[in-house]
């Protein structure tokens, strides 16, 4: 098998498996337990805190946990919106997030909130100098994610936090995709809140966390608990939470290499792609890029028939996200990037990791120059193309 579906979720490393063992079958105390039994659990929960805040240059205290990015995504979105509710009801995100955050946005529009949606250009790319311009004296939050699930391409951040902290307006980002991959400091950035998922990092599937900046007001989620310090109630998910600090701890440990060394080999397979494949689209930003995301439509096919034809020389990929992958709709980031519906069907994505090796690249290259092809040959309007190029 050739797994290239990293972008879903990703196998759990081996430290990270290690480090959660002991706490399902020795320290299996719940950590809000007031025996010395618990304090293991305590203590590794805490260690946790600090790995993940290091990654991105925050305080361990500015780290909660939570069951996941869609959790994170959908408390700040909502517990910004109930907190600062007295300033103004508007907010800003843009056309190619996640629907974790296109979803809040339209249940906080059926309670009164007004959403701007920023377009995007044909990379996938945010303007900095559109959101200064969109921005209004009741705008509470812009939240743009840190970089496409789909397409790969990575936002200005930087220059989008600027504006934020020049407007005092909070700048919240999804780094479901970006965390422990590419560089992240949220000082540096002027980031009031980032969401991540511990299955994205070769963590376990089921916990991630929400940053949140010292001073920014946040109304609880979850109710029922006085767990992480009174703002997410739920029992602690002790093993689940060691193991994604670990995971981010050695990500973050082999960050430059990993990116060096998965960009060589996504732009390996982008160049035979585009050289030997006729009539096909690299999606996303050529250079401002996820070092792992390959996204390509193909014109004259349809995504599907691709994934399953993969499927049988044993290769795992996708055509969007993993999260809407039994739509029979386009993909919302392709139309907003300006493709039309037939070519955004033909879409592919396939997404590295540190494990794929040259070899594996080239064979799924290899396995495309014969599926496509194959597909366009029961195409009549394929059929009809080349006729008329003739």
């Amino acid at each position: 098998m050739i797994y290239m579906d990293n972008a879903a979720t990703t196998r759990m490393s081996e430290r990270a498996f290690e480090a959660m063992r002991p706490f399902f079958m020795e320290q299996y105390a719940n950590a809000a337990g007031t025996y010395s039994f618990a304090n293991a659990s305590k203590e590794a929960v805490e260690t946790a805190r600090g790995q993940i805040a290091r990654v991105i240059g925050a305080k361990p205290a500015e780290i909660y946990f939570t069951c996941g990015g869609t959790e994170s995504d959908n408390w700040a979105l909502k517990g910004v919106a109930q907190a600062y509710a007295a300033k103004g009801k508007h907010i800003i995100i843009s056309a190619i997030e996640h629907h974790a955050i296109l979803h809040s946005a339209q249940a906080l529009e059926k309670q009164g909130w007004d959403v701007t949606v920023m377009p995007v250009d044909e990379t996938g790319m945010v303007s900095a100098e559109a959101i200064d311009a969109a921005i209004r004296p009741d705008t509470v939050l812009v939240s743009i994610m840190a970089a496409n699930n789909e397409i790969g391409t990575i936002q200005p951040l930087a220059a989008i936090g600027e504006v934020c902290k020049k407007h005092g307006v909070l700048f919240h980002t999804d780094a479901v995709q970006a965390f422990a991959h590419i560089p992240l400091n949220v000082d540096e950035m002027h980031i009031d809140l980032l969401s991540a998922s511990g299955h994205k990092f070769h963590g376990p599937k089921g916990v991630g966390f929400l940053y949140v900046r010292k001073g920014v007001k946040l109304v609880p989620f979850m109710d029922g608990g006085a767990q992480e310090k009174k703002r997410r109630a739920g029992t602690t998910n002790v093993a689940g939470i060691v193991g994604m600090g670990a995971a981010a701890e050695e990500a973050a440990a082999n960050m430059e290499e990993t990116m060096a060394k998965v960009s060589a080999i996504r732009d390996h397979m982008i160049a035979r792609i585009e050289k030997e494949i006729p009539y096909c689209r690299l999606n996303g930003h050529r250079t401002e890029r996820l070092p792992g995301n390959v996204n390509f439509c193909f014109r004259f096919i349809e995504g599907e028939g691709m994934l399953m034809l993969l499927d049988a020389h044993g290769i795992c990929a996708s055509s969007g996200s993993a999260c809407t992958s039994g739509s029979l709709d386009p993909s919302h980031v392709l139309l907003a990037i300006g493709l039309p519906h037939e070519i955004a069907h033909g879409s592919l994505r396939m997404t590295l990791s540190e494990a794929t090796t040259m070899e594996e690249a080239d064979k799924a290259v290899d396995a495309l120059l014969e599926i496509i092809p194959r597909l366009r040959s029961m195409s009549p309007l394929y059929e009809d193309f080349v006729r008329k190029q003739a």
